[in-house]
């Protein structure tokens, strides 16, 4: 019986060995890492943050390296975005791991320069250069309400549709335009009152 106490003791003490000697293994910034977010975290790369921030890029970066750290997956990572439509922001422990990153603007493209000087004319400038109208808006001929307000009718072909839906655009636009200048118009006597 002695024996079995003396085989019991030796296992135990064996046993706590062996785990105090691969539990030193750890680095003390792995278990820091541990202990502050609550899980050991995967490795993550930036490729892999920035895969999944090309197919969400209005998913802020640090959610996506957190949940990439909690699964070290990209494709667990999608999917749970997929499916919640978010993911959930870092806690606080989390950024004094992982500092916050700096997102660069999106960049935008500089205006054409033109002579225009208000906002309001460079926008319908610019509808009326997109769908070459400006030939149309030389001629003067106004266009009447009840032309832009009617129903379109129903053509036989795609190629016709495609037209009628063009004419409807070009008239909807020079309508439009016809009463931002009657608005400049009235708004320009009373200002100088």
């Amino acid at each position: 019986m002695a024996e079995v106490v003396n085989v019991l003791v030796a296992f135990a003490v064996i046993v706590i060995l062996f785990r105090w000697v691969t539990s030193s293994k750890e680095s003390s910034s792995e278990r820091s890492a541990v202990s502050t977010l609550g899980f050991r975290p995967r490795n993550v790369t930036e490729q892999m943050v920035d895969t999944v921030q090309g197919m969400f890029p209005d998913m802020p970066r640090d959610n996506i390296r957190y949940e990439l750290l909690r699964t070290g997956n990209v494709d667990q990572t999608a999917n749970k975005i997929l499916e919640r439509g978010y993911l959930d922001a870092p806690p606080q422990a989390y950024y004094t791991l992982y500092p916050r990153t700096q997102q660069p603007p999106p960049a935008r493209p500089a205006p054409a320069p033109t002579g225009n000087s208000t906002a309001t004319k460079l926008k319908s400038d610019s509808l009326i250069k997109r769908f070459h109208l400006e030939d149309k808006v030389n001629e003067s001929t106004p266009v009447s309400e009840e032309e832009v307000a009617g129903k379109a009718v129903w053509e036989d072909t795609p190629e016709k549709r495609e037209a009628s839906l063009q004419e409807r655009k070009a008239k909807m636009i020079l309508a439009a335009r016809q009463r931002m200048l009657a608005q400049q118009k009235k708004a320009g006597p009373s200002t100088q009152s």
